[in-house]
C-alpha cells in the first residue's frame, strides 16, 4: 500500500516547497549549517502538510474524479487507496506537519496551521468562488516564505513576498485560462469565469512580475545587501520562465495542466537550475 500511498501525496509537487527554502537563500544562510538544517525541517513539514491537502482534495473530489477520464485514476478514485485509509493518511501528515512546525518555532506552526486551514477553507467553499481560489492558492505561497523565514529566524524580505504573490498569481490564473480553453476540466467555478478578464489579469501579473523583480535587482539597498551589482544578470532567466510558462497556456493541446507541463519540461526545469546557480554565484561568490 505504500507505493499507492505515496503516489497519492504527489511527491513531485514538494518542489512548490523551495519557497520554504527561498529565504535561506536570499539571508545568505547557506553557509551556516544550522540554518541549513532548520531550512530543511521546514521543507519537510511544509511537505507534509501540502500532501495532507492533496489527499483532502482527492477524498472531497472523489465521486467527481471518477468520472474525469485521467483522474479516474488517481489512487483514491480508482480505489487503489481505500477511503479510510486515504482519511487516516491526510490525519496523520496534518499532525505531523504541526508538530515539525512546533519543534521549529511557534511562528512556524501557526503558518502551518493557516495553511492547512486556508486549504480546508478551499477545499469547502473557497475552490468554487472565481478568482477568490487563485487568490487563496497565491496566499498558500505566501505562507511558504513565512514558514521559511520564521523557521530561521530572519525577517521576511518585502520584495520576496510581493514576488511570490505575483508569481504565484501569474501561474493561477494561467491554469485557469489554460483549463478554460482545453474544455476537459470539471471544476464548476470555471462557467464563472471571463476570458478576457483571465488573460488581461494574466498579462498583468507577468508584466507585475518582470517590473518588480527588475526593481528589487536594481534597488540600491538590494546591492549593498548582498554587495555586488551583479544580480541583474539573473533577469533574463525570470523572463524566460514567464514567457515559456505563457506558451503552455496558449497551447491547450500539449498538456492537460501548465502547472504540470513546466514541472516535466526540460527547458523550464533546466532554466529554474540555471536562475538558482545564478543567484547563487552572484549572492555569495561575488
Amino acid at each position: 500500500m505504500l507505493p499507492v500511498l505515496l503516489k497519492a501525496m504527489r511527491p513531485r509537487q514538494w518542489v512548490k516547497q523551495v519557497f520554504v527554502i527561498a529565504p535561506l537563500v536570499f539571508a545568505k544562510g547557506l553557509g551556516d549549517p544550522a540554518m541549513v538544517l532548520r531550512s530543511i525541517g521546514a521543507f519537510a513539514a511544509f511537505s507534509a502538510a501540502a500532501s495532507a491537502i492533496y489527499l483532502l482534495n482527492d477524498l472531497s473530489d472523489v465521486e467527481a474524479d471518477r468520472l474525469h477520464p485521467k483522474k479516474r485514476h488517481r489512487p483514491i478514485a480508482s480505489g487503489a487507496l481505500s477511503l479510510g485509509a486515504a482519511k487516516t493518511a491526510c490525519a496523520t501528515l496534518a499532525l505531523l506537519a504541526l508538530a515539525g512546525g512546533a519543534l521549529l518555532g511557534p511562528s512556524v506552526a501557526a503558518c502551518l496551521a493557516a495553511y492547512l486551514a486556508l486549504n480546508v477553507a478551499y477545499t469547502l467553499r473557497l475552490k468554487h468562488v472565481p478568482y477568490l481560489d487563485v487568490l487563496s492558492i497565491a496566499l498558500g505561497f505566501e505562507l511558504r516564505v513565512l514558514t521559511g523565514a520564521f523557521a530561521i529566524g530572519v525577517a521576511p524580505s518585502n520584495y520576496l513576498l510581493v514576488v511570490t504573490l505575483l508569481v504565484s498569481g501569474f501561474l493561477g490564473f494561467g491554469k485557469r485560462m489554460h483549463e478554460i480553453a482545453l474544455g476537459t476540466s470539471s471544476r464548476v467555478v470555471l462557467e464563472a469565469y471571463d476570458q478576457r478578464t483571465l488573460s488581461v489579469l494574466l498579462h498583468l501579473f507577468a508584466l507585475a512580475t518582470t517590473f518588480t523583480y527588475v526593481v528589487y535587482t536594481l534597488d540600491p539597498h538590494t546591492r549593498a545587501t548582498f554587495g555586488t551589482e551583479y544580480l541583474p544578470v539573473t533577469i533574463v532567466f525570470v523572463e524566460f520562465g514567464i514567457l515559456r510558462f505563457l506558451g503552455f497556456v496558449q497551447n491547450p493541446e500539449e498538456a492537460e495542466s501548465p502547472t504540470d507541463h513546466m514541472l516535466r519540461d526540460v527547458f523550464f526545469l533546466g532554466n529554474g537550475v540555471l536562475w538558482l546557480v545564478a543567484c547563487v554565484t552572484v549572492i555569495y561568490l561575488t
